[in-house]
């Protein structure tokens, strides 16, 4: 279900000072790198990950960690969207993370989720049923030419707090 407070939350987001304050007091390590959010809806979110020294490795390409944090924010921020609001409170966490990496990241990366739809469904699961639910999506990196650079699938749990 979207709430005002997930609408409120989304419109923060998509507001550069909002999230990299956020990503500076919560994800210290996603901000020092670079990582951003690029856009964010109920639907899709989209995150980035420059190719600067800050978030290389020795081998002259992005840190496979830096990847993962992209990845990672492109399904979280729409995982925290759906928790916003919720009646009662849903607690979220990531339960696992598969990877595979299919060329070198020598330029930015832009990992995208578009499972939105999804996540909000297991969370409203979890919230009326009041049982624990896990989703598995999926967060695709490309660089700017569309070729894709690495695949996540992560796995949520979210379950409804006690009232």
């Amino acid at each position: 279900m979207i709430t005002q407070a997930t609408k409120d939350f989304l419109a923060q987001a998509n507001k550069s000072y909002f999230l990299n304050l956020f990503l500076w007091y919560k994800l210290p390590a996603a901000y020092w790198s670079g990582v951003r959010l690029v856009s964010a809806n109920e639907k899709q979110a989209i995150a980035k990950v420059p190719f600067k020294r800050m978030s290389q490795n020795p081998f002259g390409s992005t840190y496979f960690a830096c990847l993962s944090m992209a990845a990672e924010l492109a399904t979280g921020i729409l995982a925290l969207a759906a928790v916003k609001g919720a009646s009662p409170s849903v607690s979220m966490l990531v339960s696992k993370v598969n990877s595979e990496y299919l060329r070198r990241a020598t330029e930015d990366t832009f990992f995208h989720c578009e499972e939105g739809e999804q996540i909000f469904g297991a969370v409203e699961k979890a919230r009326t049923t009041g049982e624990a639910v896990e989703i598995t999506v999926k967060s695709i990196g490309k660089n700017a030419q569309g070729a894709e650079i690495a695949r996540f699938e992560i796995t949520w749990s979210f379950k409804a707090r006690k009232a």
